[in-house]
C-alpha cells in the first residue's frame, strides 16, 4: 500500500516530435510540459527508458507537498507501457501513484473527468501501459470530443486542435495541471468533485 512519502509518476501521454506536438492526441504533453514549467524543471534524456523526464515536488513546500517524476515516453503512442514500466520500476512508484494525463473522445471538449482504474476506451496509449502494469492508475481524461461527420478517429487524433479550440487551450491545459496537482495534494474524490464537468 502506497504512503504519502512515495513519489508519483505523472504521465503525459503523446507522439515524439515537432510534427505531432499540436495535436489532439499530444495534449498529455502539453499538460506535464506546463507542470515542469511550474516547478522549473526542464525535461532531460532518462537513463533507464525510452522517456523524458523532470523531478522535482509539486504543492506548498512542507509536509504538503509531493515529490513527482513527470514524463513523456518518447516511445510512440502505442509503445507507451514500456517506458512507463521502466521508470515506476526504477523510482519505486505504487501502482495507484500513477497519474496518465491524455485525450478522451468520449468527453466533450473543454471538460475533465478524473478515475482510478478502468478500461483503455480504444486509447492506444492506455493500452500499452494496463498491458503492461495493469488497469489501476489514475487517469486525467482530457475532453476533445468525436471527429465530425465520417471523418476516421486515428485521423482527428492526429489533427492539430482547430482554430476555435484554440482559443480555449491554454486555459484547459491549465485547469488539467490544477486537477493533476489537487489529485495529489488532497486524493480523488476531491479533485473530481472540483474538476469533473
Amino acid at each position: 500500500m502506497s504512503d504519502a512519502t512515495d513519489p508519483w509518476l505523472i504521465v503525459g501521454l503523446g507522439n515524439p516530435g515537432p510534427d505531432y506536438a499540436a495535436n489532439r492526441h499530444n495534449v498529455g504533453f502539453m499538460v506535464v510540459d506546463l507542470l515542469a514549467g511550474r516547478i522549473g524543471g526542464k525535461f532531460k534524456r532518462a537513463q533507464k527508458a525510452q522517456a523524458q523526464v523532470v523531478e522535482g515536488r509539486v504543492g506548498p513546500p512542507g509536509p504538503a507537498s509531493r515529490r513527482v517524476v513527470l514524463v513523456k515516453p518518447m516511445s510512440y503512442m502505442n509503445l507507451s507501457g514500456g517506458p512507463v514500466t521502466a521508470l515506476r520500476d526504477f523510482y519505486k512508484v505504487p501502482l495507484d501513484h500513477v497519474v496518465a494525463v491524455h485525450d478522451e473522445l468520449d468527453v466533450e471538449y473543454g471538460s475533465l473527468r478524473l478515475k482510478l482504474g478502468g478500461g483503455d476506451n480504444g486509447h492506444n496509449g492506455l493500452k500499452s501501459m494496463t498491458k503492461a502494469m495493469g488497469p489501476d492508475y489514475h487517469r486525467v481524461r482530457f475532453g476533445i470530443g468525436r471527429p465530425p461527420g465520417r471523418m476516421q478517429v486515428a485521423d482527428f487524433v492526429l489533427k492539430d486542435f482547430s482554430s476555435t479550440e484554440r482559443k480555449e487551450l491554454a486555459f484547459l491545459v491549465d485547469r488539467s495541471a490544477d486537477a493533476v496537482e489537487c489529485l495529489l495534494a488532497e486524493g480523488l474524490e476531491r479533485a473530481q468533485s472540483a474538476y469533473n464537468a
